[in-house]
């Protein structure tokens, strides 16, 4: 059997040496680096050949790659890195990196084409000059195969390991059985699914209520399908730690139910949360555990991935145990997991770093998305950048002097974009160039700067560093699938305005992710429409939709439909009344825990003061702004069996999805509220730009969106097979054929 390995990949394994070091940063976005290799490739002379594959074999290691250009003419391989700042401040081992890979390139050419010797080339090329630095060595043929054959000879003990590792994972994943005695009602089908999406190659979109196992309903079917697939990852990513935890815990009980299964699993977690110096910078200079990371990451890695199972903790410990940081550890060994658990944006942000990996060594991935009725809305977030004048303004007094001059002009630029803006509120059709220009110059001027003074520590400067470089790469690529406005302060002298690129559509940079993977399976309770996520993340159109059967029954929660009130903002305060009579006379024929939501503060206090007023006997309590985590867990620390009372909390919010209270910790829920976003002139421009680009503007931008709030809110009543308890939709518009056509099949609802 043969170890594919692609050069990149492996020159990082056996060259990569000295301390990490993060001070020649940043790199260029991926669209500067394919224009710099565009532009490069121009200048070339006619016969130029670029992105060739190149495939090398070495005992039973399989190399391969892309070399970035070749010119027969010269016979001069080139690898072309672009970057920003000063050539001189790239670390040693970043240049020794940089040969490497090119002389496996080199010998890979030769090999091809049977040449006797090379040139080889390193062309850096300066994004913001856009001039090159070319480095040029001539080989022979036999030194550059005595070079290959060396780091191949280094890389094949591990090759040998992965190879014997990839085999017994995938023996025992073949005979691995289900870690239950039964599969739950609806479980097998979901679980049949994603095997045969799998399998197929394709893409699943999955339905599925709560109760019925769906983190190892979807787990078990994917390991199952990675030794006929080929597959060499699975990614489960979340939107939340919960989410993540589940993951974990599903894993662990995979790993337990069968012993000889050698099943890698690793927690991805936030740089935030994972830095042990967070008053340190990312260098051997300032932050011990970055001193020497490459010399001693071989052990740090190999005692890694004897343990396994490496949650947040494990790989912690393991990481100190051997003085490397934890959150760099955590992305080298996912090179080397058979499982990932982590954050949507590790696969499907801008700057991804498991969608980079999937791409540069060809694996071949599953991916799995837990309540992916999250991800239109964090996905557009990804996709959205904002620049704060006042922020600005601060920056401007306080930053080096060698920055002023660049900061003022970007000031002018920006002043003259809403000097004739009447409205608070302007959508405009695209993004003038001349204050493009003057972003990128401020990004080029503040890269220099930072450069030259790599101890100069300024968070001010930093963050609007970072966002200007994502408001100047997502300007690169604006179109229909977002919005540049223009909010202008109530004192616009002073305050000035807030620049937004604010994306509507996230489907445009989400296709690309979902062809990359063997298949991609998102579920949720809440998927319908399932047009509306298929068109908004840009699904393929071969995705297949299922609706799993649910393992409730209408006999379990009386669905009532409260027609006489209306919760519009016009008339919330005649409806204060009758949501307060109608809550205690609930709670009178069926004293126990209740949630009741809302669409804001302000409707929740309202309703709070006048139940609290009219009936005191009855306990409540409420959820207020910035909860910190303590005190959500005291808010939900109150509903036990025993208890008694009514928790009145936001819909959308923290208690609204994602917490579990089987039983009788939970009897039942009140909706006062469609869940409709806000009326104002952002959302009506997301109405208009959907309804121009999908034909359903009302729909996309307010009811769906809405809806499936009141469906995950409304979900929090019925968690197991044994529960029994009512939800009562608080509004004349449930009554609706269209909305209810939005509510779950298994209800029966009472108008």
């Amino acid at each position: 059997m043969k170890y594919k390995v692609a050069v990149r990949e492996l020159t990082e394994f056996t060259a990569k040496q000295g301390d990490l070091d993060l001070r020649f940063t940043p790199s260029p976005s991926a669209q500067e680096g394919i224009a710099g290799h565009a532009l490069v490739a121009a200048r070339r002379a006619a016969g130029y050949q670029t992105e060739v594959s190149l495939t090398g074999e070495y005992k039973h290691l399989t190399v391969r790659g892309r070399a970035d250009g070749y010119d027969p003419a010269r016979r001069q391989l080139e690898e072309i890195k672009t970057y920003r700042g000063d050539l001189e401040r790239m670390p040693a081992n970043h240049r020794h990196l940089h040969w490497a890979q090119v002389k496996m390139y080199g010998w890979l050419m030769c090999d091809k084409l049977g040449l006797d010797d090379i040139r080889i080339a390193l062309v850096y090329f300066d994004i913001a000059s856009q001039k090159e630095t070319v480095l040029v060595e001539q080989h022979s043929a036999a030194a550059l195969k005595q070079y290959f054959e060396e780091q191949c000879e280094f890389f094949l003990a591990w090759a040998e390991q992965e190879l014997a590792h990839r085999a017994a994972r995938n023996e025992a994943l073949t005979a691995l059985r289900f870690p239950h005695a039964t599969f739950r009602p609806g479980q097998r089908q979901l679980a049949e699914a994603v095997y045969r999406a799998t399998t197929n190659g394709c893409c699943l979109m999955a339905e599925a209520p709560t109760g019925i196992g769906k983190t190892i309903g979807t787990l078990f079917p994917l390991l199952k399908a990675c030794p006929g697939q080929e597959l060499d990852k699975a990614f489960y990513l979340a939107a939340k730690t919960s989410g993540r935890g589940l993951a974990l815990d599903a894993l662990e009980r995979i790993r337990q139910s069968a012993p000889d299964l050698p099943l890698r699993v690793l927690e991805l977690t936030a740089r935030d949360k994972a830095c042990e110096h967070p008053d340190k910078a990312c260098h051997g200079e300032s932050c011990p555990l970055a001193q020497g990371f490459y010399d001693r990451l071989p052990q740090a890695r190999s005692a890694a991935l004897a343990h396994g199972a490496l949650g947040k903790e494990a790989l912690r410990h393991i990481a100190l145990d051997h003085q490397v940081c934890p959150y760099y550890l955590a992305q080298e060994l996912a090179r080397w997991c058979d499982v990932v658990v982590g954050d949507y944006n590790y696969y499907f942000d801008s700057s991804a770093m498991l969608f980079g990996m999937t791409t540069a060594n060809q694996w071949r991935v599953g991916v799995l998305v837990d309540e992916a009725h999250n991800l239109v809305d964090r996905a557009r977030k990804m996709y959205t950048a904002e620049l704060d004048q006042s922020d600005f303004h601060f920056l401007r007094q306080s930053a080096p002097a060698a920055l002023k001059k660049s900061l003022e002009r970007l000031n002018r630029a920006w002043n003259a974009l809403h000097k004739d803006q009447e409205k608070s509120y302007q959508v405009y059709p695209e993004i003038p160039e001349k204050f493009a220009f003057a972003i990128l110059q401020v990004i080029a001027d503040i890269t220099d700067f930072m450069a030259e003074n790599p101890t100069h520590i300024d968070s001010r400067l930093q963050r609007f560093y970072f966002d200007a470089l994502q408001f100047s790469r997502l300007a690169e690529t604006f179109g229909t699938h977002s919005l540049f406005d223009i909010t202008k302060k109530p004192d616009a002298r002073r305050a000035g305005s807030v620049l937004c690129i604010r994306n509507i559509v996230p489907a445009p940079f989400l296709t690309p992710r979902f062809d990359a993977a063997r298949s991609v399976t998102l579920f949720s309770a809440t998927l319908s429409p399932w047009q509306y996520y298929s068109d908004t993340l840009g699904l393929p159109e071969n995705t297949v939709c299922i609706d799993v059967e649910s393992p409730f029954n209408a006999e379990q929660l009386s669905v009532r439909v409260a027609g006489r009130i209306s919760t519009r903002y016009q008339h919330r305060d005649d409806s204060l009344s009758p949501i307060v009579a109608l809550m205690a006379g609930q709670y009178e024929e069926k004293p126990g825990n209740y949630l009741a939501f809302f669409s804001s503060f302000d409707y929740l206090q309202k309703v709070a003061e006048l139940f609290k007023a009219r009936h005191p006997q009855i306990p409540m309590w409420e959820q207020s702004r910035g909860m910190e985590e303590a005190e959500r867990e005291q808010f939900l620390a109150r509903f036990t069996p025993d208890s008694r009372g009514i928790g009145f909390a936001v819909l959308g919010g923290p208690f609204a999805e994602g917490i579990d209270l089987p039983g009788e910790r939970l009897v039942g829920a009140f909706i006062a509220t469609l869940g409709l976003p806000q009326l104002n002139p952002v959302n009506e421009q997301i109405r208009e730009r959907m309804h121009a680009a999908f034909g359903a503007g009302y729909d996309y931008a307010y009811l769906f969106p809405g809806m499936q709030k009141v469906v995950q809110a409304a979900g929090r009543v019925i968690r197991t097979q044994t529960d029994r308890g009512v939800v009562w939709l608080i509004d004349d518009r449930f009554a609706r054929m269209n909305v209810q056509r939005l509510l779950p099949r298994w209800w029966k609802v009472e108008t």
